[in-house]
């Protein structure tokens, strides 16, 4: 069944934190450098945030069934910190 709450927050969540992210950087200089092509460099990015998302849900999948939802919080913010000290440590 087709939930549209929990489409709308993950449409909202997911639009506002790619938003500056390096992959619109990216996509913006693309756009911006290659003339007459701002129909393919949409459909390449779009595609590949599609990409990225399906494998996301379905790595998300194979997990659900073996872990609890309260383990997988547990790892993504565990996850979150490693990724925040290592950028710290990196930025340089």
């Amino acid at each position: 069944m087709f939930d549209f709450k929990i489409f709308f927050t993950v449409l909202g969540t997911v639009f506002v934190s790619e938003l500056g992210d390096k992959t619109q950087v990216a996509t913006f200089l693309f756009a911006s450098t290659k003339k007459g092509a701002a129909l393919s460099v949409f459909l390449g990015s779009a595609t590949a945030l599609v990409l990225s998302s399906g494998l996301a849900v379905l790595g998300a999948n194979f997990l659900g069934r073996y872990l609890s939802p309260s383990v997988l919080n547990s790892l993504a913010g565990v996850g979150f910190i490693i990724i925040g000290v290592w950028i710290l440590i990196n930025r340089g």
